[in-house]
């Protein structure tokens, strides 16, 4: 499809609606408002594959190099039946064919960066007088592909950080961290451009996925070499159609088939409640103890009903022993473990247990706690996090937003704002044009500056005029995002 129609409807008049001898817009990037508690800086990702991806690849093929008759026809005959008989034109869409480039720059901060609120990721404005309609029309189709991967980016590091804590303060493999937060999310997704590019995110602060594609999508838009390098893993594992398939009667031979057979060694994942979790744990498992702990790898329990906390950690007042202890204190009755220095429970190396149903950043915490409080490390249970954690958000989790602050009119500089009486505060603008500087580590915004002072500070051109000038790799992103 042609690019341009990846808009908003009331954007295609914009052009004439501007004041006559408007010559330039300058926009920028900004999170206003967090709307997850205790998050109060947001992950930066995602403009390097809106750059790659839609401005040198899908308006190189489906917009420069395609017959420019064909492409004004298509727009035209577009506009013509959706706005009706109108005054849109088409010279300015021929005049950008013809250019063979998009006249902008953008500048941002480091991807992986994370930035407080009401502070700019990146700005951007146009480098032909002609093409001041393009910075704004620009909105609808980034706003669209950049606000997921920053809120997924900075939800999964605040997953990332609740998970150290216990860690460091349970674990003696810490460094396992990497692994405890698995991915599941892309079949939740709303499509897989959301898929593909939340999961990405995740990964840049865990390595556990089960969303392949999204190691493709790190490779051809981040430079990563799944070669060389660890994108992202995952384990052999079941799902319930063949547990069922195995019968009810058959469960245990199922169990002893997969384990002693089918995956003599390595880590495999089982899931575990298909019909009673609590008899899997206190009679099919001790049965196959040997078994298991003559393994060359981890058997992984996996339950999926219920609520994760207690299902996991036990409850008090459950209706029976099985439910008051739980999936890891039933687990260490059965093969036990070490205490390790911090003096917390650590199951043996061949077992261990994943919850990948209904994870939140609350529930995460909530397992981790309770696990330390019965005297378990954190690191024995692996949580799948899921379309529940990041699906479940708007362009408004963060309230994203792309505003012009400055424009100039017949060679004069205009420095404008928005800031409306009927809000709380959130929406008011910066004003002008802008750096960001750092001081005492931190972001900080200045407004109002002179284009010599625009020049400076953090946000550097990542592009201009149909170039990629900074082309960053997963690697660098992910040292970022782990700060």
């Amino acid at each position: 499809m042609n690019p341009l129609l990846l808009t908003d409807g009331y954007k295609v008049d914009h052009r004439r609606q501007y004041p006559n001898g408007t010559t330039l817009v300058y926009s920028n990037w900004t999170p206003r408002k967090s709307r997850i508690d205790d998050i109060e800086e947001v992950t930066f990702f995602g403009l390097q594959y809106f750059i790659k991806k839609y401005i040198l690849e899908d308006f190189e093929n489906y917009f420069f190099k395609q017959p420019k008759e064909k492409v004004i026809r298509e727009y035209s005959r577009r506009i013509n039946n959706y706005l009706g008989e109108n005054q849109v034109g088409t010279k300015h869409i021929e005049d950008l064919h013809d250019l063979g480039y998009i006249p902008m720059v953008f500048k941002a901060i480091p991807e992986g960066a994370a930035i407080p609120m009401r502070m700019p990721m990146f700005t951007m404005y146009n480098t032909k007088p002609e093409f001041f309609w393009l910075t704004n029309y620009f909105e609808t189709l980034l706003s669209a592909v950049v606000w997921m991967p920053c809120t997924s980016a900075t939800i999964a590091k605040q997953y990332r950080k609740v998970l150290d804590k216990f860690a460091l303060e349970t674990s003696s493999v810490p460094e396992f961290v990497d692994w405890q937060g698995h991915d599941f999310s892309m079949r939740g997704m709303g499509g897989i451009d959301a898929g593909l590019t939340s999961s990405a995110a995740h990964l840049l602060s865990f390595t556990g996925t089960d969303t392949i594609p999204a190691i493709d999508f790190l490779e051809k838009y981040y430079n990563a070499n799944s070669d060389t390098e660890l994108i992202g893993g995952s384990v052999a594992a079941t799902e319930h159609s063949v547990m069922c398939m195995g019968t009810t009667e058959g469960e245990l031979e199922t169990f002893r088939r997969l384990i002693c057979e089918v995956y003599p060694k390595g880590i495999l994942s089982i899931v575990s409640d298909t019909w009673d979790l609590w008899k899997v744990l206190t009679e099919y498992l001790p049965q196959l103890k040997q078994e298991i702990v003559a393994r060359e790898g981890k058997v992984v329990i996996r339950p999926d009903s219920g609520d994760p906390v207690e299902i996991l950690c036990g409850k008090p007042d459950g209706k029976n022993t099985q439910e008051q202890k739980g999936v890891i204190e039933l687990l260490w009755d059965c093969f036990g473990g070490t205490t390790n220095a911090k003096g917390f429970k650590e199951l043996i190396p061949q077992i261990g247990a994943i919850y990948g149903d209904s994870i939140t950043i609350e529930r995460a915490t909530q397992i981790c706690e309770r696990l330390k409080a019965k005297g378990f490390a954190s690191t024995n249970v692996v949580l799948g996090i899921g379309s529940f954690t990041y699906q479940y958000n708007t362009r408004d989790t963060f309230g994203f937003a792309m505003k012009a602050t400055y424009g100039e009119v017949n060679g004069e500089g205009r420095e404008i704002f928005k800031d409306p009486i009927t809000d709380d505060g959130t929406k008011k603008s910066a004003k002008g044009l802008m750096k960001l500087e750092i001081e005492n580590g931190k972001y900080k915004l200045v407004d109002q500056v002179n284009w010599e002072t625009e020049k400076t500070g953090e946000l550097v051109e990542v592009f201009r005029d149909g170039k990629l000038l900074v082309d960053q790799n997963l690697t660098d992103i992910r040292k970022r995002a782990r700060i």
